[in-house]
């Protein structure tokens, strides 16, 4: 079976958070991706979940691409140790790069900043500007708010069913990588023509 997802974007947030299993989280995913061969694309920072993810990647033996616009360069704290580090001139081609190099995406908890990029993405499914997997890593709850506001939005007519908002919800950060490769092998499978069907039909 062919693989599906070779790069994974994450967004996270650049502190740590104040509940232990976010941090817990980053670590096992970087360990994951590694284990897994898949490449890590993230923002470039060393510090709290995004250096922790990276660094776990590294440490592993994976892959890791960091893309980090200039003006932050110190605010963030550029991982020096990625394997590719791209800086670029602002927000907006940090978000396209990122985009253009990623299979699927992953939303661990963060700030605004995480959240701005994970509704990104968002809208792009529901627009139908690509298929690629979006994860959510509801982990001790951290985003329930936001899939709560997401089913008001539903349940008050501004996300209607022709125009449905596309992501998958995981809350063990093992189950994130399977929920990806199922859903982008789906994806694969409906792009791919049936060969076994008679073109004469």
């Amino acid at each position: 079976m062919q693989k599906a997802i070779r790069n994974v974007c994450v967004y996270c947030g650049s502190s740590p958070g104040a509940d232990e299993r976010f941090m817990q989280s980053a670590l096992e995913f970087g360990q994951l991706l590694a284990a897994a061969g898949i490449g890590l694309v993230y923002g470039g920072g060393q510090m709290g979940l995004m250096g922790a993810t990276a660094r776990a990647v590294i440490e592993n033996g994976g892959h890791v691409t960091g893309i980090i616009p200039e003006f932050l360069h110190s605010r963030e704290r550029m991982y020096k140790d990625a394997s590719e580090l791209v800086i670029v001139p602002d927000m907006h081609t940090r978000k396209r790069m990122m985009f253009e190099r990623a299979d699927a995406f992953l939303a661990l908890p963060g700030g605004i900043g995480t959240l701005e990029e994970l509704v990104e993405q968002l809208t792009w499914v529901q627009l139908d500007r690509h298929d690629k997997p979006v994860v959510i890593a509801d982990i001790g709850g951290f985003w329930r708010p936001l899939l709560s506001l997401l089913a008001h939005m539903r349940l008050n007519e501004f996300i209607r069913k022709d125009l449905e908002v596309r992501y998958l919800v995981a809350e063990q950060i093992s189950d994130v990588l399977p929920m990806m490769e199922s859903a982008a092998q789906r994806t694969l499978a409906l792009r791919t023509p049936d060969t076994t069907l008679d073109p004469r039909l």
